[in-house]
């Protein structure tokens, strides 16, 4: 899917600035002297004025709420009483008063500081003390949920084409994928829009590479290390080559911690602790070998022959954190699969899943079953079964973590 973006800065949106002057409505106003029956005259003359400020010689004093008004001089006697005695009587004399100068943020705090008055009253704007206006309580809620969405929009206008670039830097490893493994499936599934998982295929004559990695958090963190790890890894082929796997791991664990100041030896406490866990695979079409070298990830493996499913498990050592040494060294494991071998590398977010009735973790158990229930299927179809088992068990939970795997079949 194209999502259509135009990058140039005048047209990108810009949030408003806005103050409590945008809020500000010349309302009625009375005087401190003007008597209780003469602000019973104006509410009788004005039905939707809700309050009226008092202003003496340009400086607001207070503010009379139309319904408290109304219920006093509505009691028995009170507007013989009260009724030629000055309005001061029955007013707030501690309203909410602002300048009108004064952000929508720092206002919503003050309007709820100041209790529901704010809300049912309203507020008094001033310019340098002298009295501006009045603002409504109902006007700032509407103006605080219209520059909340519109907040909302520009962070996921900015979020989906993240999700392009994000995307686009994906595009070439697909191209390898397609060209070294047509029959392959790999499934990737951001939870949020975009990810932390990454992937990274190389297709050369001698056989192919591939690394399925998933990088610490998800959403717009996830896919800032994402950038990373894969830019490292790309330099960390050039320098290398893909034939060694735990080296690549060693090498781009190197450039991570350097580069987010994550290594032991500077003295400094890092400010992140950000990695990445992954399968690095190297094919070798001339021996048939699958060199694999793992950091704390999973993959799967069934031969035509064996009922069996093989589990490698890789070291128990992430890449690039601030507790991964900077000269760890990762091992490679050399298999031999035979011809038509289905293998299933997956990062924990299938695995992490919650759901069932017991609210427990989806397991490796279902994948080992799956693969040996299905192993005639093609990639493709025992991935979408997959996933259909998943749906069925995540149910109504919320995904935890964003979704990779890869299967594939040996073939000569």
């Amino acid at each position: 899917m194209t999502i259509a973006f135009d990058a140039s800065r005048t047209t990108m949106p810009r949030p408003t600035q806005v103050s409590a002057r945008d809020l500000c409505a010349h309302q009625l106003q009375v005087s401190p002297d003007l008597t209780n029956q003469d602000v019973q005259a104006l509410f009788d003359q004005h039905a939707k004025v809700t309050s009226l400020p008092v202003v003496d010689n340009g400086l607001p004093v207070g503010l009379i709420n139309r319904d408290r008004f109304l219920t006093q001089v509505a009691k028995p006697f009170h507007k013989e009483v009260y009724g030629r005695k000055n309005c001061t009587l029955f007013m707030d004399a501690e309203p909410l008063i602002v300048d009108q100068g004064l952000s929508i943020e720092a206002l919503t705090f003050q309007a709820v500081a100041s209790g529901e008055k704010a809300l049912s009253d309203g507020f008094i704007i001033t310019d340098d003390n002298t009295y501006l206006g009045l603002g409504s309580g109902m006007d700032l809620m509407n103006l605080v949920a219209e520059l909340q969405a519109e907040k909302n929009r520009q962070i996921m206008h900015s979020i989906d084409y993240a999700s392009v670039i994000q995307r686009a830097m994906l595009r070439t490893s697909d191209q390898a994928l397609s060209e070294s493994l047509p029959t392959a499936h790999l499934e990737w599934q951001p939870r949020d829009t975009v990810g932390g998982d990454f992937y990274h295929f190389v297709n050369r004559a001698e056989g192919w590479f591939a690394a399925i990695a998933d990088c610490t958090g998800h959403g717009v963190p996830g896919a800032f290390m994402t950038l990373i790890a894969s830019s490292c890894l790309g330099q960390a082929l050039e320098k290398l080559g893909p034939e060694d796997p735990a080296a690549l791991l060693a090498e781009v664990n190197q450039s991570i911690k350097s580069q987010l100041g994550q290594c032991s030896t500077n003295g400094i406490t890092p400010e992140s602790d950000d990695g990445f866990d992954a399968t690095f695979m190297w094919f070798d079409r001339r021996s048939q070998a699958l060199t694999v070298a793992g950091a704390k990830a999973a993959l799967f493996s069934l031969s035509p022959d064996s009922e069996e499913v093989l589990h490698f498990k890789g070291d128990r050592m992430g890449v690039g954190h601030v507790d991964t040494p900077d000269n760890f060294k990762w091992h490679n494991q050399r298999l031999f699969l035979p011809p038509e071998t289905l293998v299933l590398v997956t990062t924990d977010g299938l695995i992490d899943q919650i759901g069932d009735r017991k609210n427990i973790a989806f397991g490796k158990r279902p994948i080992r079953t799956l693969l040996q229930n299905q192993r005639q299927a093609t990639p493709a179809a025992l991935s979408k079964s997959l996933l259909d088992q998943l749906s069925l068990w995540q149910g109504e939970e919320l995904r935890r973590d964003d979704l990779t795997f890869f299967c594939f079949r040996i073939h000569v």
